[in-house]
């Protein structure tokens, strides 16, 4: 079982080092980096990533170029904002060390969110379950605008990991404010009436 981390980003010079060094024991780490104006490229380079520049097309359309860009044939998908935490890194090696016939076609991973400097334990907000670690021949990004996830082929077995992956998603109000209103508002609404 060989791995590539392939990890999305647009202006992540504070976020994207971290990310990529979270998965610095994956085979390959692919960053798809949309147009950056800052470091993002430079520093994703440092850490021993393939950056490829792509210009925004959404989230799933993103996540798909940058799985079909993979060199492996098991993708491990981040946002440059999301860490794989120690107990879920443990827990994928142990994977990569068993037999195919023991591995299932994708996993859905625990996703612990960071709101405000907080970390969210109920209301949805934990476990936030996401299929993140698939076998790229059976797992597609959905095209929607917002909320993207993995649809898996009709005959493909998943399973639950236990570890955490880590989202470092809103520092204050000002950025949740600013993401709102610049980001995730008009996509729902083109999502709604196109």
């Amino acid at each position: 079982m060989k791995i590539s981390a392939a990890i999305i980003a647009f202006n992540e010079s504070e976020n994207i080092a971290a990310a990529c060094e979270s998965v610095a024991w994956a085979d390959e780490i692919i960053v798809v980096d949309s147009e950056s104006t800052d470091d993002t490229r430079k520093i994703a380079e440092s850490c021993g990533a393939r950056v490829l520049i792509k210009k925004w097309e959404g989230f799933a359309r993103q996540k798909q170029f940058a799985a079909d860009s993979t060199g492996n044939d098991w993708v491990l998908s981040l946002d440059a904002d999301e860490r794989v935490s120690e107990n879920l890194r443990n827990e994928i090696l142990t994977l990569k060390k068993s037999p195919t016939s023991q591995l299932a076609d994708g996993y859905k991973i625990p996703r612990r969110n960071r709101y405000m400097n907080r970390w969210m334990k109920h209301g949805g907000w934990y476990p936030d379950w996401q299929l993140r670690l698939y076998l790229k021949t059976k797992g597609l990004w959905k095209d929607v605008l917002v909320h993207e996830s993995v649809t898996m082929s009709d005959d493909a077995r998943t399973a639950k990991l236990s570890g955490d992956l880590l989202h470092h998603s809103i520092p204050n109000a000002a950025y949740h404010h600013r993401l709102l209103g610049e980001r995730y508002a008009p996509l729902a609404a083109r999502q709604m009436f196109d």
